[in-house]
């Protein structure tokens, strides 16, 4: 696969200091021209003023500028304009009309670090305190993992990402959404047929259960109206997941053990119906998760400042 992870995304909101003031609190590192980096993939959200929230670009990384050629040809099979910006090529999503980019850009090594110790029965891998509970540095997610986002023309936007980027698909949310992939992990975009275009969540790696437990923690203290849905454990990716919401609208979600497909592993997508295509265990999901509070405004084309 010429696309290896998502580099970057830039989201609209019409409350920029309020919710970068959110995302430095989730634990992402503010630059002084505003741009959020992370501990392993450095800068990876920028947050500019729109009318409504909305998801303003989506950045994925190539290998090489023959990459950028061949995306070019495909996206002009599918009658989609795109334009060469030096290492980059620049196009916009047909329905929801946000901006691709995509840069040729090394790919992500990540330190790799022992893995957290658990006990289970009749095996102890650690003894005394768990090291979960003896943490007190803030969590710093160390990649963006995922975007989400919802589309009233499901099917052309699929179109956009499978024939025309060269995303995989995943799995599938019965005729409702599909998990797609540019790299190993299980999905990097989740499109959802929706009465309108708008950003869901974007999805934020963490080193382990704990730390997904942590950040929520820490984010909640005080400020209970952040809870949107957690703890839990995804079906599709088999992430561990907790859900906070922004000062605008926007979801954004701690992850961890998600569900890796090399590329020379055999992987047949599944059609995922009812709860399946949300979760394994956890509590139920609210229904704002499914239709945010704020859809109708959205629909209408009111501010969120919410």
């Amino acid at each position: 696969m010429s696309l290896h992870r998502l580099s970057h995304v830039v989201m609209g909101v019409p409350n920029v200091d309020e919710t970068q003031s959110y995302y430095s609190d989730f634990g992402l590192s503010k630059g002084d021209d505003g741009v959020f980096s992370t501990r392993d993939a450095g800068r990876q959200l920028g947050v500019v003023e729109t009318p409504r929230r909305k998801l303003v670009e989506l950045g994925l990384a190539a290998d090489s500028p023959d990459d950028l050629a061949r995306i070019a040809t495909n996206l002009g099979k599918l009658g989609i304009a795109s334009d060469l910006d030096g290492d980059a090529l620049i196009a916009t999503e047909p329905v929801a009309e946000f901006r691709v980019r995509v840069s040729v850009l090394p790919r992500l090594h990540q330190d790799r670090k022992e893995p957290t110790p658990y006990n289970g029965p009749g095996r102890v891998d650690r003894t005394g305190r768990a090291p979960g509970v003896l943490r007190t540095e803030p969590v710093r997610p160390r990649r963006l993992g995922h975007a989400v986002a919802g589309t009233v023309d499901l099917q052309t936007t699929i179109r956009f990402f499978v024939d025309g980027l060269g995303f995989k698909v995943s799995d599938y949310i019965g005729d409702k959404g599909a998990f797609m992939r540019c790299s190993e992990d299980h999905h990097n975009f989740l499109a959802l047929q929706s009465p309108v275009n708008y950003l869901h969540h974007t999805s934020w790696q963490v080193d382990d259960i704990d730390d997904v437990g942590r950040g929520a923690f820490a984010m909640l203290e005080g400020r209970p109206e952040r809870h949107v849905w957690g703890l839990g454990r995804h079906h599709a990716g088999s992430n561990f997941f907790w859900y906070l919401k922004d000062p605008a609208g926007n979801f954004s979600e701690y992850f961890s053990d998600m569900d890796v497909i090399p590329e020379d592993e055999i992987w047949e997508p599944e059609v995922l119906e009812g709860a399946a295509g949300l979760f394994n265990w956890g509590p139920q999901p609210p229904p704002s998760f499914l239709h945010p509070e704020d859809l109708a405004a959205l629909m209408t084309g009111a501010h969120s400042k919410g």
